[in-house]
């Protein structure tokens, strides 16, 4: 009798509880309703008006405002022929001051300096040779008809760096930039958080040269910092940004432009008012600067010699051959290729503006004479008094 009673109770429980929840659950729904619903899942670049794009829906949405959809997009960029990285040339770095040059093998091997018939006298020199000869185990260096150079004067340099930027298909959404590891000692570790309060490294490292893009910027302490993933950040200092911008400088006229930036050191070009190439370059180190400005390609050389010196002592005095595909823009300030610079991306030349043989070549190829170089400093660092520049150097 007992657990007859006790089982009737049980049932009239459970079919009250069956009944009061649909009452529950629509007055839980009423009540979500009130202030607004939960979008459903997905990026919502604009606001959507009848719903409330919180959660998963709003870290998306707002990476996708910076650019950064997923998948993620790659860079619309290829890699100029590997060719263009060649030079019919050989070329030595001399490793002392005022080294002799003989008028020929023999006076070279006996190594008498009274019959030398000129010097090279400049603390950075290059040389480029035609001939070599080993004579008793040492080597010689002919570096014009008649004139010898022995190879305790001259390093020979193996190969010219390699390094190339890259052509686009079509202008990039966002900016983008390559990596720089010179000033630590390995791969740059990125960041889950912009700043240095806080040590948060995702232990994801990024190589260098290796391209990224770049979705947002932040300033915090006084120091930049760029977005390159989500939830990824590094520093400025580790990376040198292409911006593109396809709107042409002032007094541009046409679709044709080179945009050199020195604060990010990196080198732009625009055909048809979209961008086909980008790299790295090496700008005038002070007080050598590279004069911003709008300038014109007035001449091209497929090989020139560089010398100079600006200090009264000749301290900084530099003698190169064979510079390789140079355009003049600004008096003596050119785009040229340097073989003898292993790492760009940071102010090193007395005012050209230096490439890797390969990028080099490959601007030499696009641009004719006549064509627009504009010179720029966003940073506002680079002086523009003219009475601060002379006519540059390599």
């Amino acid at each position: 009798m007992i657990k007859r009673l006790l089982a009737v109770c049980f049932l009239i429980l459970a079919v009250w509880l069956i009944s009061a929840r649909p009452a529950q659950a629509a007055s839980a729904l009423r009540i979500s309703q009130d202030p607004g619903v939960l979008c459903l899942p997905g990026v919502y670049t604009q606001a959507p008006g009848n719903c409330e794009p919180l959660g998963p829906s709003a870290y998306l949405s707002k990476l996708a405002q910076s650019g950064l959809t997923f998948p993620v997009a790659p860079l619309p960029i290829s890699r100029p022929d590997r060719s263009l990285t060649s030079v019919n040339v050989r070329y030595g770095q001399v490793n002392k001051n005022n080294a002799p040059i003989y008028g020929s093998v023999e006076d070279a091997l006996r190594g008498k300096k009274d019959r030398a018939i000129g010097r090279i006298d400049a603390s950075f020199s290059y040389i480029s040779y035609t001939d070599e000869v080993v004579i008793d185990g040492k080597r010689f260096y002919m570096i014009e008809p008649g004139m010898w150079m022995t190879a305790n004067d001259v390093i020979r340099v193996g190969s010219v760096p390699l390094f190339q930027g890259v052509t686009f298909s079509q202008t990039p959404s966002t900016a983008f930039g390559w990596v720089l590891t010179y000033l630590s000692p390995g791969p740059v570790e990125t960041k889950r958080t912009p700043g240095f309060a806080n040590k948060d490294y995702t232990g994801h490292t990024l190589n260098n040269h290796e391209i990224v893009r770049v979705y947002a910027q932040e300033t915090v302490a006084g120091e930049d910092w760029y977005m390159t993933g989500p939830d990824e950040w590094v520093h400025q200092n580790v990376l040198a940004r292409v911006i593109p911008n396809t709107t042409p400088p002032e007094g541009v006229t046409g679709g044709r432009w080179i945009e050199v930036n020195l604060f990010e050191q990196t080198l732009a070009v625009y055909d048809d008012y979209q961008l086909v190439f980008a790299t790295l370059v090496a700008s005038g180190l002070e007080p050598f600067w590279t004069r911003p400005g709008l300038f014109q390609i007035y001449q091209k050389l497929e090989t020139t010699p560089m010398r100079g010196s600006f200090e009264a002592d000749r301290s900084d005095a530099y003698y190169l051959e064979d510079v390789p595909w140079t355009m003049y823009f600004d008096q003596a300030r050119a785009l040229h290729g340097a073989y003898w610079r292993a790492n760009l991306g940071f102010p090193q030349s007395h005012g050209c503006v230096n490439l890797s043989v390969g990028d080099s070549r490959w601007i030499f190829d696009w641009a004719e004479v006549g064509d627009f170089v504009y010179v720029w400093d966003p940073s506002g660092k680079t002086p523009v008094d003219p009475s601060l520049y002379t006519a540059g150097g390599a």
